[in-house]
């Protein structure tokens, strides 16, 4: 009979089951509704952050609230070992990719904000909807939850047992208003890094049932169409080189582009691709004169294999060639942000505990989800040298309603968030209640077929 226990020994079982036990519909549909109640858009997750915390303290976790800035947190919370075993971190972000305000997302998401796109929960029998529900605040209810029940079940540890829930985690700049320039793109995991949280090992949780190794990273390119300002009443007395119309040439080939870019990459787990994501020129209110340039913003991710030098020299290949079929063409590129996909070894303890507890509940051989070019946090603990698996939820298929790009990040269900969370608690209790000699390369977690 499939118990998800399978491997572990009887200490183990037990300490897994008694922590299992203490996981309810109940309390992941609690902890989750309160998590998306509360807006966090990136750059400002701090009275999140602050409700965290309060709420794992609570629970008896040394639980703190760590400010960025007067707008943005993070929160962290650990329970603590003998200190002879290793440490472990689970990770969340709590940030959201829109904002939930017509005034900042609308025309840009759709016509108008969606029940789902708002920062408040509504339940419909096992799914739960709500800006964020799913991405990546369901994940993080997981997180939350699974320190939790560890706490609540009293399981004497070796390590420490960190969770961690960092702001600024959307693939994003500030947003209007802001007074810091970087609010996301994984500062919050840098700083809570910095200022000295840090474990052995770490499992974050974000979307996908798989234990993933690798990810892609990412570059951003700003291309500058360049072009002529002049007036419509003289377009047929002066010369005449609209950056707009030549920035439509630029973008036409860039897509064929970014699919040969992706075939030639397409390694691991990882099918890198890129995008044209938005087109800044001219004046709105002064549509009688043509705009001298024309910028086009670029995200190109990266294998872990290529360095964001790489991906610049061969981007800007791509558009030395255009420029040699489109003679006068007059566009110049500049990267303005790069961030390194990155591994774990597959021979680290971290993925093989994970695999084997993947396995475990799923009675059958670990299934390898391919084809992915989603970046998050874990490049940046790994970048840091932590051995990092990312371990998620699969996307909500089966719903009353239709499910796209912002339905995936803003549904959930808690019949899922059952199973991430028994995933996460039992790879915890096979790592922080071990010596950490048991856990060096070449050892393996009981279970492991991996």
């Amino acid at each position: 009979m499939l118990d998800g226990l399978s491997g572990l020994d009887e200490q183990r079982r037990s300490w897994v089951s008694e922590a299992w036990r203490h996981v309810t519909d109940e309390r992941l549909r609690e902890l989750l509704i309160g998590l998306v109640g509360i807006p966090s858009p990136t750059g400002d997750e701090r009275p999140l952050a602050e409700h965290i915390a309060a709420t794992l303290a609570s629970a008896g976790l040394r639980a703190a609230c760590q400010p960025i800035d007067a707008r943005q947190a993070n929160a962290w919370a650990r329970l603590e070992g003998d200190r002879t075993g290793p440490d472990l971190m689970l990770y969340a972000p709590i940030d959201t990719l829109t904002v939930g305000e017509e005034s900042e997302d609308v025309p840009w998401i759709g016509p108008k904000l969606r029940e789902d796109m708002r920062p408040a929960a509504t339940v419909y029998d096992d799914l739960v909807t709500g800006l964020g529900a799913s991405n990546p605040k369901g994940h993080a209810a997981c997180v939350m939850m699974a320190a939790e029940a560890i706490a609540l079940a009293g399981v004497p540890l070796t390590g420490d047992l960190v969770v961690a829930f960092g702001a600024g985690g959307m693939p994003t700049n500030a947003r209007p208003g802001s007074d810091r320039f970087n609010t996301g793109q994984g500062v919050g995991c840098s700083f809570l890094l910095e200022q000295g949280v840090w474990t052995d090992y770490a499992v974050i949780a974000k979307p996908g049932w798989t234990v993933s190794w690798d990810e892609v990273g990412l570059v951003w390119f700003e291309v500058t169409v360049h072009g002529t300002h002049t007036y419509v009443g003289s377009r047929h007395r002066l010369p005449y080189e609209n950056a707009i119309g030549r920035a439509g040439d630029v973008v036409r080939h860039l897509e064929r582009w970014f699919a040969e870019y992706a075939e030639r990459h397409t390694a691991g787990t990882v099918a890198p691709q890129g995008i044209v994501a938005s087109v800044r020129g001219g004046w709105p209110r002064m549509a009688a004169v043509t705009t001298a340039a024309c910028t086009l913003r670029v995200d190109l991710r990266i294998a872990p294999e290529t360095t964001p030098l790489r991906a610049k020299r061969e981007f800007t290949a791509a558009l030395d060639e255009l420029k040699r079929s489109l003679p006068g063409l007059d566009a110049t590129v500049e990267m303005i942000l790069a961030i390194p996909g990155t591994s774990t070894s597959r021979e680290s303890w971290v993925f093989r505990s994970a695999v084997a507890g993947w396995e475990a509940l799923e009675g059958r051989p670990h299934e390898v989800v391919r084809g992915n070019s989603g970046a998050t946090d874990a490049n940046i603990l790994r970048g840091r040298g932590i051995p990092t698996v990312r371990v998620g939820m699969p996307k909500v298929a089966d719903a009353p309603f239709d499910i796209d790009f912002a339905r995936g990040m803003n549904t959930v269900s808690v019949r899922e968030m059952q199973k991430l969370t028994r995933h996460l608690i039992r790879t915890a209790v096979d790592t922080v209640t071990r010596a950490r000699a048991e856990c060096e390369p070449g050892t393996a977690p009981e279970g492991a077929t991996a």
